[in-house]
């Protein structure tokens, strides 16, 4: 074991997080839990995380329960969270563990990587974690650790190879999912994007960074893209009480998703004429422009939608589409994307 392990492996074991799909010093950690955590804790934060940890654990405790339930009904727990392909591959790698491996997931990291939703990151992961094999575990806290720890001058994307292979260069056989999870605890607790706070790391000292005193030039990023901005308009239809959603198509963005029937989203300078959006209207009643703009960013772009309201005769029937109480509109699981645009018919106007 290198200095660099023992002296993290010493810190993490008197200042560990406690999280609630960690196990408890000296246990087993459950393969199921970690699964579970890591793939929601992909591009989202450790706080987010905690309360849908909790309430998904609480609904389906073990992978069979999982595996069981209706998609619509994980699709409808997962909203809030974004990245919906991760909910659908959460619900379908349930399914093959359950159907191919007994219950059982595979416990190493190359049989994890065969399984629906889980990459090299999450792969490595839960086989250190769970499995105690001495995998190679790199998510943003790490790769800045170690960009730092060994000052690599390349800029990302591009050095994700060199910081990998620094990570196994320091990755002990012994403990490898506690190195793994004293790592992350580092990044997100003591070396922080900004401001870290070097005398509290038990790591300083071999340090190339705070060696050189510029930590916080690193990890070093490309210059980010500038993202487009794709316009739209949405339609909110009305009758006895009940909202129009439409279930959108189980491929592609917020796939499986509950939504509201809009126009094209995209890339454009202004928004959709009524020339333009009478085409894509689900009924020829009167439709009302409301005041306000729903903005929201995706990883590749921005959306801009206006939404027009009207009223139905009766519940019509619609392909992909149903009606739902608007008392109950909060429980449908709608994303984020658009709670905002049902923000703009429900919440008064100033």
């Amino acid at each position: 074991m290198t200095k660099t392990a023992r002296q993290l492996l010493e810190w993490y074991d008197r200042n560990r997080r406690q999280l609630p799909w960690r196990a408890a010093d000296g246990a087993d950690a459950d393969p199921y839990h970690v699964w579970l955590s890591e793939i929601m804790l992909q591009q989202t934060t450790v706080a987010t995380v905690k309360g849908y940890f909790e309430k998904f654990l609480a609904r389906w405790p073990s992978v069979e329960a999982l595996a069981a339930a209706p998609q619509e009904d994980v699709l409808q727990e997962w909203a809030g969270l974004g990245y919906y392909a991760r909910a659908r591959n959460l619900h379908k790698c349930a399914q093959t563990v359950v159907s191919e491996h007994d219950g059982e997931f595979p416990s190493t990291e190359e049989g994890l990587k065969a399984l629906p939703g889980i990459g090299d990151y999450t792969g490595a992961a839960i086989a250190a974690i769970a499995f105690g094999e001495a995998a190679t575990v790199v998510d943003g806290n790490v790769e800045r650790v170690v960009s730092r720890l060994f000052r690599v001058t390349e800029a990302l994307p591009a050095a994700k190879k060199a910081i990998k292979e620094h990570t196994a260069s320091i990755t002990p056989s012994e403990r490898p999912g506690d190195f793994a999870q004293a790592m992350m605890d580092l990044g997100a607790g003591v070396c922080t994007p900004k401001s870290p706070k070097c005398l509290l790391c038990p790591i300083r000292t071999g340090c190339a960074a705070h060696e050189a005193g510029d930590m916080e030039r690193f990890p070093v990023k490309a210059p980010k893209k500038t993202k487009p901005t794709r316009r739209a308009m949405s339609f909110w239809l009305e009758h006895d009480g009940h909202v129009l959603l439409e279930r959108r198509p189980q491929k592609g963005l917020l796939g499986g998703m509950p939504g509201f029937f809009s126009t094209p989203w995209e890339e454009r300078a202004t928004f959709p004429t009524k020339e333009e959006w009478l085409d894509h209207r689900p009924t020829e009643d009167y439709w009302k422009p409301l005041e306000g703009l729903a903005k929201h960013t995706f990883t590749h772009f921005h959306l801009e939608t206006k939404l027009l309201t009207a009223k139905a005769d009766a519940k019509l029937n619609f392909e992909n589409g149903f009606w739902h109480p608007l008392a109950q509109l909060e429980d449908v699981g709608l994303p984020t994307v658009f709670k905002k645009i049902a923000a703009l018919k429900t919440t008064p106007q100033k």
